[in-house]
């Protein structure tokens, strides 16, 4: 991409950007909702039973795990609740810290066509009906989810934090500033200290996901059953995301897999899920001898478990990474048009590396491009082998010393 087309790109990104005449309008609409919900005393105090909304999937749902925990360390009596989607229960579904998770099948985050204009504030009623009297405090952690903060004030709970955004703003009772540029565990930590008034501990941990024993003993069996010996070193490669401008070139990944897998005596584990397995195949046509293909063979669970038998994880910005990184595996993230200061690896940078793009535009932070304009956004190509053989080799020395 020359500087003119990187130009144009960001000319109309910052175009895009700007709210349309649907959104000033919707805008306007909330402020007028929201002044319905207002209490006249601000709630103050220990909360006891706290809701956490958290809308997203896999990787962004991680993300939330260090706030869960310093939550229950900061008030150890209060029932914590999480609203998440049935999309993201098994990232959650052996996490301590919660003591009650429920789900929500949350408008636009299905990733399947809208079908009615009604069915969301129907829902979001509904919703709210079965949560009223059971909460006396609510955590909004997505920074843009308006339709988390309304259900929050529809169902009554008094006290409400959140993000200090526009759409947001008009439901909440308790809006931090949303920083940009600053990481989303950290963006998501911040509102937890707000909550729990100075009793929690503002450094957030490590990401959590519990690998149970059953799903270990998988692991040891399935690689058993392939031919793979006990003490054999691992390299998996996850290369689909959950959007196509973000992923790496097929044969990028092969030669990387050519070259990294015989420098450490290791086998190459090709992964992902049944959509992702002709983005494998292509990889696994181009090498000698035939890679380990877990692609649509695991659950969440297994796939940690698999994750964290492995020497190196490499893959492109995707939640199966942040699942590697909170397994305990070393990694490293390509990125291209998503931030990797928001949404990189939260853990020691030694073990999980990052290699971005080098095209100015990025990151853009735009996913849904139409096929046809992929061609012009290409930003994950302009990442070499060689840039990524690099962070490779200087993570597995990192890991190893």
């Amino acid at each position: 991409m020359t500087n003119d087309e990187r130009r144009t790109t960001n000319d109309r990104r910052r175009t895009a950007e700007r709210p349309g005449l649907s959104a000033r309008v919707r805008l306007l609409g909330l402020r007028a909702i929201g002044r319905a919900y207002q209490p006249a005393k601000r709630a103050t105090g220990a909360p006891r039973a706290v809701l956490l909304i958290r809308p997203d999937h896999l990787g962004d749902m991680l993300f939330a795990t260090p706030a869960f925990q310093m939550l229950r360390e900061a008030l150890p009596q209060a029932r914590l609740t999480l609203l998440a989607g049935p999309w993201s229960q098994a990232a959650i579904a052996r996490n301590p810290d919660l003591d009650e998770v429920l789900t929500c099948r949350f408008p636009g985050f299905e990733r399947q066509p809208k079908t009615s204009l009604i069915a969301p504030y129907r829902l979001l009623f509904e919703t709210a009906r079965g949560l009223r009297g059971r909460f006396d405090a609510a955590l909004v952690l997505r920074f843009d989810h308006w339709w988390g903060a309304w259900l929050a004030a529809a169902a009554g709970i008094p006290r409400r934090g959140g993000y200090d955004r526009p759409e947001t703003r008009p439901f909440l009772t308790d809006a931090l500033p949303y920083q940009p540029g600053r990481h989303e565990v950290e963006q998501n930590a911040a509102l937890v200290a707000a909550l729990a008034g100075g009793r929690a501990d503002t450094r957030p941990g490590a990401l959590r996901f519990t690998v149970g024993a059953a799903a270990h003993a998988w692991a040891a069996d399935w690689l058993a059953a392939n031919g793979v010996p006990a003490g054999q070193r691992l390299i998996a490669i996850h290369p689909g995301a959950g959007a196509a401008v973000k992923q790496w070139p097929a044969d990028a990944w092969a030669a990387v897999a050519t070259q990294l897998g015989p420098e450490i005596g290791a086998r190459i584990v090709l992964t992902g899920s049944v959509g992702e397995r002709p983005l494998a195949q292509e990889i696994a046509a181009q090498l000698s001898p035939a890679p380990l293909d877990a692609t649509d063979q695991t659950d969440l669970e297994q796939l940690g478990a698999l994750l964290a038998r492995c020497s190196l994880v490499l893959g492109a910005d995707s939640g199966p990474l942040h699942l590697a990184v909170a397994v305990g595996a070393p990694t490293v993230h390509l990125h291209g048009p998503v931030s990797a200061r928001k949404f990189g690896p939260w853990g020691d940078p030694a073990r999980h590396r990052v290699v971005c793009t080098n095209w100015a535009c990025a990151p853009c932070n735009r996913l849904d491009w139409p096929a046809s304009a992929l061609a012009e956004h290409n930003c994950m190509a302009a990442i070499t082998v060689a840039d990524v053989l690099h962070a490779a080799r200087a993570t597995l020395n990192a890991a190893s010393a």
